[in-house]
């Protein structure tokens, strides 16, 4: 017999607002970390993207914590991105209600004064960019010494932006008796560091095998000329309802978008170029279907947070593996079935052959096949296949 979240110890004021939404039987990382966390312990977390990682660390701190007095928040949860942040405070909003808590989202690239206004007047669990949360608190909007539960959410992905040094300056802030509860995609090198110096005995959880967002995805690499990318492209966003594209630059997603749209392919482009209303606006538009293709540079790759992502697109080469993970992971979420596509050009063959011997990925570079997509070809994580190609590029 399934587990329920009021069987995790749950109150009821937080499992009838999921049950009303339909979420009635947790998610693995769920049923492992909300019952430590109930009991207070420390929470180190490992799980692929779209996991209910959001939830796990998320029903434990609304359960547990009291109001807050003016600008002196009890809880913070620290994230990368303006859009994962907003996602976090969105899944979390109508739970929160069921306690009468209040959430609030402090990030850059908007105006200061909102956010004082509602620090003023009072705010239980903030949701915060490191950045823009030094200011505040630089400014005197915020204090951080009532902060009993803080959970910093995708630590890998702070340490690549190199938000690192503000995060241990922001956790330094905080209540000594707090709790804190970590999330990432990887638990070595940095994040290693932070787990010693700000954990207490931390339980450790990890599931869904190992750390790839995109298991059940396929991938496919596709031997492209530069000129043909964009008709590449529009093939692969006409023959699916919903395509993510990944640029190196903020002008080559913007230049992409533009003439994705003269191919008759609906395409909005976001980075970190553009305001937040233009990216908001691009991201609203991409879920609800406006738009079939979502332009974006990896300041977004772990940001956004959109069901039904059918397909990836390497129109440039990730940096690294983790950049290849971390774009790919956009798709295939949550059991749901997905393809990634790298567009690989005649000078990148061999270094595209040493990323997929780190992701485990043997499939050769071959001819690009929008069939092959269709059909459902392509290769999975940790599955080994052979492709239609050999290694020295012959057929």
């Amino acid at each position: 017999m399934s587990k329920t979240f009021a069987d995790l110890g749950l109150p009821n004021e937080l499992v009838s607002p999921l049950r009303k939404a339909g979420i009635t039987e947790p998610f693995p990382i769920q049923a492992a970390t909300i019952p430590d966390a109930l009991a207070g312990r420390d929470v180190l977390g490992r799980a692929p993207t779209g996991s209910g990682k959001t939830l796990a660390f998320g029903l434990p701190l609304l359960a547990t914590i009291k109001k807050s007095k003016p600008r002196r928040p009890r809880a913070l949860i620290l994230s990368p991105t303006r859009e994962l942040a907003e996602q976090i405070r969105k899944e979390l909003a109508p739970v929160a209600a069921g306690r009468g808590l209040r959430l609030l989202t402090v990030y850059g690239g908007v105006s200061y004064h909102p956010q004082r206004s509602k620090l003023k007047s009072g705010v239980d669990v903030l949701i915060a960019c490191p950045g823009r949360l030094q200011d505040l608190i630089e400014q005197g909007d915020v204090s951080l010494e009532a902060a009993e539960y803080v959970v910093i959410d995708e630590a890998d992905r702070m340490a690549d932006m190199g938000f690192m040094p503000q995060v241990r300056k922001l956790l330094d802030m905080t209540s000594s008796q707090r709790q804190t509860v970590l999330f990432s995609a990887t638990l070595d090198s940095d994040v290693a560091q932070l787990t010693r110096h700000y954990q207490n005995d931390p339980v450790r959880h990890e599931t869904g095998g190992d750390s790839h967002d995109s298991g059940n995805a396929r991938h496919h690499f596709w031997r492209v000329e530069h000129t043909n990318r964009l008709d590449l492209v529009a093939d692969v966003a006409h023959a699916h309802e919903s395509t993510l594209v990944f640029t190196r630059t903020r002008r080559g997603a913007d230049r992409l978008a533009r003439q994705l749209d003269k191919q008759g392919v609906k395409a909005e482009a976001i980075h970190g170029g553009r305001s937040q209303r233009q990216r908001d606006r691009a991201l609203r538009q991409f879920k609800n279907g406006q738009a079939e293709a979502l332009i974006a540079t990896d300041v977004a790759a772990r940001g956004i947070h959109v069901d039904g992502v059918e397909c990836v697109i390497h129109f440039d080469p990730p940096e690294d593996h983790k950049a290849y993970l971390h774009r790919s992971g956009r798709t295939a979420r949550a059991g749901a079935e997905g393809h990634v596509v790298s567009f690989i050009q005649h000078d990148q063959v061999k270094s595209n052959y040493r990323l997929q011997d780190s992701l485990g990925l043997s499939g050769a570079v071959g001819k690009p096949s929008i069939d092959a997509l269709l059909d459902g070809g392509g290769e999975q994580l940790g599955k080994r296949s052979e492709g239609t190609e050999n290694r020295n590029g012959s057929s």
